[in-house]
């Protein structure tokens, strides 16, 4: 039996996925892309002298490899498909064809085999237009097989085409890739694998059901040749009819009914409901493995369902999508990333262990009990603890959207900044440490808050990203020798850090490291910060004088001077500004006129 064309009575039977191998290039499934490029080689008589084909197994690269042999040595062409009707068609699908050589490097890895073929590449081909040689499996190769080969395949022969297939690309020598056109060959899709057996399927006078053939794509993984393997085992099994059943116990799946069933026990939280279907499974033979890769596509299908409810053509294990959308609406995506996060790490494990029911029953009580700690928490919290949890999952929404704000929502939030700011300052000024900051100013010295200025970026590079982040609009403003004064530019990062107990211990840390000082940190907006100062600057009648020595000065007039020039510098003319940034202050000199 060839390509579905029933003969006579064979005395052994004949493999699904040998007779129903593809014969031309229309009949592989799926990779398009390399069939295209192929044919256009073909039509427009421009092929290389070798190829390289890689791919995972049964996606078709031998196929291709006799096809396009097939194609290129056609009586009728070269054309884009083999006629398989010409003798030399029919003397390369069935082997015989002494210019189309099949070497399988796996059995033949050693030097002496490549050199056998070198010794007649020479030789011109006897009845066909090219001599083709397919190496399978060529990663199998020695490297003084590759050696050998290397030579031949810089400068071969006009009459000579090399394929190369492989499913391990990484393992060849790369001066053996640069010279091959290659071709990488993807998995095959569900859809096209289930295509593909309803074809043969027709032909054999079977019947089968979708979720039949759905669980044998899936259990595929993406090679046609596994699929037909599978399927003809199935087939032998169930008879003239194959059930969903049928193929679930051959392939070793999982059906739907147990993954609904196993689904609502871990969501109401009944451990016993679930342990009970898992032991059903690995008794009746599953595979712990592959039930934990399973259950990783099902809760992939539940997330999907329950984000993007409408994609139901990218479901992979389930079929039903109406069914399962109520079940999924129950879960949360939090916990469903948690599910196969949990299931990914135990099927990590398993790896390395024998002990694989074991691990499969922790990670089914892990996802069972991974919520109830939150729970937990958010039922025995007291109302006033609840409501602290609010409001710091308020602010920290809120600073979220601050920080992933573009820059025309920042303008926007500061032009409303002044309403906001006022009524959050009204709120809360009772919390300004007012008193802590005029004790600042009265000892504030130019040396303390220069050293601090100096050492900040270096400060905020050894902090933690979320801490720098957070710091990352703030300024020192003023400082004596034991505190300093941070002004923020919104409050609620301000009331966000005065909170953060490990930010406050990373700052004094990374400021005693650098600085050699253990500085006290205040914590002030920048709308609080401004009236303080202007509060202290109209108390204490300080004005700036620019003709005033220094020594003339008051003691507090003389510590205040440390920060007034930030005071000043706000109303400073822009001229002067500049000059004392590129030349320093004591080379300017101002003079009225």
């Amino acid at each position: 039996m060839q390509n579905g064309e029933k003969g006579e009575m064979q005395l052994i039977y004949q493999a699904l996925y040998r007779a129903y191998r593809p014969q031309t290039f229309g009949e592989m499934s799926g990779q398009q892309a390399i069939k295209q490029t192929l044919q256009n080689t073909l039509l427009h008589q421009k092929t290389t002298h070798a190829y390289l084909f890689s791919g995972p197994r049964g996606t078709g690269k031998t196929s291709a490899a006799k096809i396009f042999a097939k194609a290129l040595n056609c009586e009728n062409g070269p054309a884009t498909e083999p006629c398989n009707e010409c003798e030399t068609c029919k003397s390369i699908t069935e082997g015989s064809n002494t210019d189309v050589t099949e070497f399988d490097a796996a059995s033949n890895s050693r030097v002496e085999e490549i050199r056998d073929i070198i010794e007649r590449v020479h030789v011109a081909p006897s009845n066909a237009r090219f001599k083709v040689y397919i190496i399978d499996e060529v990663h199998m190769l020695s490297n003084s097989a590759f050696n050998a080969l290397l030579k031949t395949l810089e400068e071969p022969p006009a009459h000579v085409v090399f394929i190369l297939a492989t499913t391990e690309p990484h393992k060849l020598p790369l001066t053996i890739i640069s010279r091959c056109q290659r071709f990488d060959f993807k998995p095959i899709t569900a859809g096209e694998i289930m295509q593909r057996m309803r074809k043969v399927l027709d032909d054999i006078g079977v019947k089968a059901e979708d979720g039949a053939m759905r669980a044998i794509a899936q259990a595929a993984t993406g090679g046609m040749r596994d699929a037909l393997s599978m399927l003809d085992q199935a087939v032998s099994f169930s008879g003239d009819e194959l059930t969903t059943e049928d193929a679930l116990l051959v392939t070793g799946a999982i059906g739907e009914e147990i993954f609904y069933q196993l689904a609502q026990a871990i969501q109401a939280k009944d451990a016993g409901s679930a342990l009970t279907l898992l032991h059903q499974l690995i008794a009746e033979g599953k595979d712990v493995g592959r039930l934990a890769e399973d259950m990783i596509t099902f809760f992939r299908d539940i997330l999907l369902l329950g984000t993007a409810p409408e994609l139901t053509d990218l479901l992979e294990l389930i079929s039903d999508g109406e069914k399962f959308k109520e079940l999924a609406q129950g879960f949360h995506s939090d916990d469903l990333y948690r599910y196969i996060d949990i299931l990914s790490k135990t099927q990590q494990e398993m790896r390395f262990s024998n002990h694989g029911k074991v691990y499969i029953e922790s990670a089914l009580l892990k996802m069972i009990h991974s919520g109830d700690q939150r729970v937990a928490s958010s039922s025995a919290a007291d109302p006033e603890t609840a409501q602290k949890l609010a409001a710091l999952e308020q602010t920290v929404r809120q600073l979220q959207q601050q920080l992933a704000a573009s820059p025309v929502q920042q303008a926007t939030a500061e032009s409303q900044a002044p309403t906001r700011r006022a009524a959050s300052t009204a709120s809360r000024s009772a919390k300004v440490p007012t008193g802590k900051i005029v004790e600042v100013l009265k000892s504030a010295t130019k040396s303390d808050i220069r050293t601090i200025r100096e050492q900040w970026a270096g400060m905020m590079q050894s902090l933690q990203r979320s801490h720098a982040a957070l710091l990352e609009e703030t300024e020192p403003v003023a400082a004596s020798e034991s505190a300093f004064v941070l002004k923020f530019k919104y409050e609620i990062h301000c009331l966000m850090a005065s909170e953060n107990g490990t930010l406050q211990a990373g700052l004094s840390e990374a400021l005693l490291r650098l600085t050699g000082k253990a500085y006290e940190v205040i914590y002030v907006a920048e709308d609080s910060w401004l009236k303080v100062r202007q509060d202290f600057i109209q108390k204490n009648g300080l004005t700036v004088q620019k003709n005033r020595e220094f020594s003339q000065q008051s003691e507090v007039e003389q510590s205040a001077s440390a920060f007034m020039e930030e005071a000043t510098l706000e109303q400073a003319d822009p001229l002067v500004t500049e000059a004392e940034k590129l030349f320093g202050k004591d080379f300017i000199t101002i003079e009225e006129d």
